[in-house]
């Protein structure tokens, strides 16, 4: 059903069962998945597309032109994945040309009022953004990430999946797979082994990533040499292989 006040730009992709409400705009290029809803005032702008059984707050807007003094109206796109839930006031850019073009959101994410996802992106899968949190250009968000309210994610920033960012807490590092972090300047507070138990990790994976966290954190060896411990354990264990993958792929140095 779409209200009657609502404007939807004739090039737009309707899918079945969705729902646009009082005031809420559809722009040009933009692309809605069967059974989404779109409240009140919210404003979605293209190139965007949007999977299946997306619920969007009122006045949220969608799919904006990324905050970059480069961008010069290159074409590029916003593609958000299927059933997540976008709360009111949030903002989420495009990509821009010179940043691979696309800002990138999985499916089932949980993303709170007056969050902001600049442009170029990428959040996994059942991430949740607590209000107030924001992630600079570029930055990427590994699945079951958590972060706290009015968090800020520097740019080109990496959070590993099942991280858990604390409330305020500033990243200006990466943040490995498991670990929580707190604080204004953030720093390493163990793993977030409660998220890991809701998750169904048993006593004997969540062992093996304590010890994998206690050598990269509280041994005071040097990165090289945890990396070689890190090798060892990962024999026995895939959450430790993906920890030491994180490393080795981290862009910005690792908060440590």
């Amino acid at each position: 059903m779409i209200h009657p006040t609502a404007l939807v730009d004739a090039s737009a992709r309707i899918g079945e069962r969705v729902e646009i409400g009082p005031y809420a705009i559809i722009g040009a290029d933009v692309q809605v998945g069967d059974g989404c809803r779109i409240g009140p005032h919210a404003v979605i702008s293209g190139p965007t597309r949007l999977g299946r059984d997306n619920v969007i707050h009122a006045h949220a807007t969608v799919g904006n032109d990324p905050q970059d003094k480069k961008f010069a109206g290159e074409r590029t796109e916003l593609v958000v994945g299927d059933g997540n839930t976008i709360f009111e006031f949030t903002t989420i850019s495009r990509g821009t040309g010179d940043g691979g073009g696309v800002t990138r959101i999985g499916n089932h994410n949980w993303i709170m009022a007056y969050v902001h996802i600049a442009h170029d992106c990428v959040v996994g899968d059942h991430c949740i953004l607590a209000n107030n949190a924001t992630l600079a250009g570029h930055a990427e968000l590994g699945d079951w990430a958590i972060l706290g309210g009015f968090a800020g994610i520097h740019q080109f920033c990496k959070i590993g999946a099942h991280a858990f960012i604390g409330m305020g807490s500033l990243v200006n590092a990466d943040v490995p797979p498991f670990v929580m972090v707190a604080d204004k300047y953030a720093g390493p507070r163990g793993i977030n082994a409660e998220g890991l138990k809701r998750r169904g990790f048993d006593a004997e994976r969540i062992a093996a990533i304590k010890r994998a966290y206690r050598a990269l954190y509280l041994s005071g060896k040097p990165l090289a040499e945890v990396r070689g411990q890190l090798a060892a354990g990962a024999a026995d264990s895939q959450d430790v292989q993906l920890m030491l993958d994180f490393i080795e792929h981290s862009g910005r140095g690792l908060l440590r």
